[in-house]
């Protein structure tokens, strides 16, 4: 195997990929969720729900590919399957069809999951001077905060 020389050791290299594990098994059950609620949200929301939750699935879904992709950069495996992101994930997957708002408060504990895992890894990409991965983190929480923001605003 071809040694990895970024100017991260291999111990700290491993503990961000093990982070960032978490943020992708979450950002991936949100994605999970999101798309459920997409296709199954009733009521006189419905189009302005079924259309956000489009946006918000796609932005995911694309999510998932950068965290992934930054994992691999570090030289580790991504996690890829419902058992390894299920072992991971902070965010528990819904039974059932729930009621419109509570689709939009489910999806507010999600994104705000989501900030709570991304601010966790920051300690250990500091301290490694990780500025790509620091990039990325930030880069995920800023959309996540808007996007529970906007949740938020539907049911204040």
């Amino acid at each position: 195997m071809i040694q990895i020389d970024i100017g991260i050791d291999e111990k700290d290299r491993k503990e961000i990929a093990m982070g960032l594990s978490k943020l992708l098994a979450d950002t991936y059950t949100l994605y999970l969720k999101t798309h459920n609620f997409h296709w199954n949200v009733t009521g006189p929301m419905f189009q302005t729900l079924h259309l956000m939750f489009e946006t918000q699935y796609t932005e995911l879904a694309l999510a998932v590919d950068l965290i992934a992709e930054r994992i691999r950069a570090l030289g580790f495996p991504a996690p890829g399957t419902y058992a390894q992101f299920a072992k991971h994930s902070s965010i528990k997957e819904q039974e059932g069809v729930p009621e419109a708002s509570e689709m939009i408060r489910l999806l507010v504990e999600g994104q705000e999951s989501v900030v709570r895992t991304a601010r966790s890894i920051f300690p250990i990409v500091e301290k490694a001077h990780d500025e790509p991965t620091a990039d990325l983190l930030t880069q995920r929480m800023q959309i996540h905060e808007k996007t529970a923001w906007m949740l938020r605003s539907l049911i204040a």
